[in-house]
């Protein structure tokens, strides 16, 4: 009785994570992502976004979760060594080179991501804004997935993702 009670138990207790796990295969987005190529106005002028060499990572939680960092790895070191000693043209650089925000995600029936809400950014005015697929889309195939953003200033923006196993 007592290896019956504790098999049903255990059984009770896997339901909710099978079912999570069912979810997560739906959902086209959630891992990691690490930046391959950035660039402003692809359609246009294909300035690197972040450098020649982008570095960034994109984090899709299965809780509906996500963290973005751009940088530029090019951007000069600050000669202080302190990031609240930078003078301002080290704080200019850095600001406009980089950035790193979090937030919420969703997905559709079909697991394909329908937007965003930015909890958080090193670029305060991000905070609280939402993006839907008028203005931002991601798609995935593969092991690969493409970004196009237009920023609320204008300026479009397409990154390339490789996923990271």
């Amino acid at each position: 009785m007592i290896v019956r009670s504790t098999i049903f138990a255990l059984a009770i207790g896997l339901i909710p994570v099978a079912a999570f796990a069912q979810s997560d295969g739906a959902n086209q987005v959630v891992g990691t992502w690490r930046m391959i190529t950035a660039q402003i106005d692809p359609d246009g002028d294909n300035v690197a976004a972040y450098g020649p060499r982008p570095n960034g990572l994109l984090v899709f939680t299965p809780d509906m979760h996500f963290v973005e960092v751009l940088t530029d790895p090019d951007v000069p070191r600050f000669a202080s060594e302190a990031r609240d000693e930078g003078t301002d043209a080290e704080n200019r650089s850095a600001m406009s080179r980089n950035i790193g925000f979090f937030g919420t995600y969703t997905v559709d029936e079909n697991g394909e991501f329908t937007g965003n809400r930015v909890e958080g950014s090193t670029f305060p005015n991000w905070v609280g804004s939402t993006r839907t697929r008028d203005d931002l889309t991601l798609t995935v195939v593969g092991d690969r997935m493409v970004e196009h953003f237009e920023r609320p200033d204008g300026p479009k923006i397409m990154i390339e993702w490789q996923r990271v196993e």
